[in-house]
């Protein structure tokens, strides 16, 4: 079992920068892929970015490559989601994700996760 903690999340404005970080607790951490998605109202969870067991691979959906940034801190068993240049249509509820893949594998699909944290809100004011 692994517990997901995400922080950081709120209100800021277009072009604005936000960092999402995700603290696990249980399972050993570098056993896990992570990744974040989010959920607008309205819309079908997104995923948004990923990174491997190893770090050595990122994979970001097109409407965020070049504004944000994945990284993950083994020895903080932490993730984070560096946000720059926010627009407001990366307004949504922000998830973490963690998933039991091999190691240089990023997963892209919700179903591929298996423990998710709660949830941070980020609204982006135009």
């Amino acid at each position: 079992q692994v517990q997901l903690v995400e922080s950081g999340g709120g209100l800021v404005q277009a072009g604005g920068s936000l960092r999402l970080s995700c603290a696990a607790s249980g399972r050993v951490f570098s056993n896990y892929a992570l990744g974040w998605f989010r959920q607008a109202p309205g819309k079908e969870r997104e995923f948004v970015a990923a990174i491997s067991r190893s770090a050595g691979s990122t994979y970001y959906t097109d409407s965020v490559k070049g504004r944000f940034t994945i990284s993950r801190d083994n020895a903080k068993n932490t993730v984070y989601l560096q946000m720059n240049s926010l627009k407001p249509e990366d307004t949504a509820v922000y998830d973490c994700a963690a998933s039991a893949v091999g190691y240089a594998y990023i997963p892209k699909n919700s179903r591929e996760y298996d423990y998710w944290g709660q949830g941070t809100q980020v609204t982006v004011s135009s």
